[in-house]
């Protein structure tokens, strides 16, 4: 076993943790400030003079209107983020800030749906349409006891290595691949 002097130590310590900063801040959702269009509305509380301010205003939020409804700028309230976040579920989609933000990372890692209708497929696995449009296919071999239908609960989580288990009416859980 090789013996390191405590200066060494200390050094192997030091760049391991740098490393480990280094990964942690790649890995961390980029966060991108806020729009421009917006930036601007809230800018215009710092004008003094009331018929500046109330000017300021009203071209800001003129823009800002024009903007959203061209689509330039989405405006989500948390309802809505909670809602694509459960529709994207399943998909690998870059680390956005906007579905962290004031959210506990806990609530990305699990979906319940309500089952929109399911069928075998060639090889004998289940696919599985959720009430949301997304398609869920079994990619091992577990047997149900009883076929989902219709108006079943699945529930979806993820599991190792980017995959996930599906969860029927309260079946035994199969791996499963989002399609759709």
């Amino acid at each position: 076993m090789t013996q390191f002097s405590p200066r060494k130590k200390g050094a192997l310590v030091a760049a391991s943790l740098l490393l480990a900063a280094a990964g942690a801040a790649q890995a961390a959702p980029k966060d991108l400030g806020r729009a421009a269009v917006l930036k601007a509305v809230v800018d215009c509380r710092t004008v003094a003079d009331s018929a500046a301010r109330l000017a300021c205003y009203d071209a800001a939020t003129a823009r800002l209107d024009e903007a959203e409804a061209k689509g330039d700028v989405v405006v989500l309230d948390r309802q809505q983020t909670r809602e694509a976040r459960r529709e994207a579920f399943g998909f690998t989609m870059p680390s956005l800030a906007i579905f962290g933000r004031g959210e506990p990372s806990e609530q990305a890692d699990r979906a319940s749906y309500t089952v929109e209708r399911a069928w075998t497929t060639a090889d004998g696995k289940w696919a599985v349409e959720m009430d949301t449009g997304a398609v869920w296919r079994q990619i091992d071999d577990v047997d149900l006891r009883h076929a989902p239908h219709k108006g079943s609960t699945a529930e979806i989580r993820t599991a190792a290595l980017g995959s996930y288990f599906m969860k029927i009416d309260g079946q035994l859980a199969m791996r499963a691949h989002r399609d759709k």
